[in-house]
C-alpha cells in the first residue's frame, strides 16, 4: 500500500488485538493486487439487543488506481456477526474477490465460455418422447422431449441442427439441454 492503512473504531472501545487482526487481513490484501493505493477500514458496533450481543459492521474502502473498491455489508440478522473477528474476515473476504475481479479486469483476462456443442438430430421417436442427435464426430447422443429449449420438441426432424448440454446418464452420454438452431443442415 503507498499510504498507511487507516483503522478507524465506532461506536466502540478501540482494541490492540482486533486492530492486529485487521492488519494481518490488509496486508495480505496486497497478494491479490499490488498497486493498491490506499485502504480504510471501519469497524463499528451496531445497536445494542437486549436478548442478544452487538452485531459488527466493518467497511472496507480500498483505492486503486482509476477506482474505489468498497466493501459495506449490513450484518441484519447474521448472528455470526455478533463477534467482531468474524465480521473481519467475512469483510476482508469480499474485498479480497473484489481485488481479484478488478485485477482480472485490468489484465483484461475475462473467462471465455465455450460454445455448446453442436449436432443434428439422428432419430427422433414421437410416441417415445426422445432421440437422439449425432456428434460431428459420428457419436450419438441420447435426448428427452423435456431436454428441449422452449417445448420445441415437437418442431424437431431428422436433419434439425442443435446445440446442447452433455452428460453421462445411467445408460451413455445424454443431452442435459438441447437448443434447436434456426436453419435446418446435415453436418458433413
Amino acid at each position: 500500500m503507498q499510504l498507511p492503512l487507516q483503522i478507524n473504531f465506532r461506536n466502540m472501545e478501540p482494541s490492540e488485538a482486533m486492530e492486529q487482526a485487521v492488519r494481518n487481513r490488509a496486508e495480505k490484501l496486497d497478494q491479490f493486487f499490488e498497486h493498491i493505493m490506499s485502504c480504510r477500514v471501519m469497524v463499528e458496533a451496531l445497536h445494542r439487543h437486549h436478548r442478544q450481543g452487538n452485531t459488527y459492521h466493518v467497511r472496507i474502502d480500498i483505492t486503486v488506481p482509476g477506482d474505489e473498491l468498497v466493501v459495506s455489508r449490513d450484518p441484519g440478522k447474521d448472528h455470526a456477526h455478533e463477534d467482531a473477528y468474524v465480521a473481519i474476515r467475512d469483510a476482508f473476504d469480499a474485498a479480497r474477490r473484489q481485488l481479484e475481479d478488478y485485477s482480472r479486469r485490468v489484465r483484461q483476462d475475462v473467462k471465455a465460455h465455450e460454445a455448446a456443442p453442436h449436432g443434428i438430430v439422428a432419430q427422433i421417436n414421437p410416441e417415445g418422447d426422445y432421440g437422439m442427435i449425432e456428434t460431428p464426430d459420428g457419436r450419438l447422443v441420447y435426448f428427452h422431449r423435456n431436454s428441449v429449449v422452449q417445448g420445441d420438441f415437437d418442431k424437431l426432424g431428422l436433419g434439425h441442427s442443435v446445440r446442447f448440454v452433455e452428460e453421462m446418464g445411467e445408460e451413455g452420454p445424454q443431452a442435459s439441454t438441447v437448443i434447436v438452431e434456426g436453419k435446418h443442415h446435415v453436418l458433413g
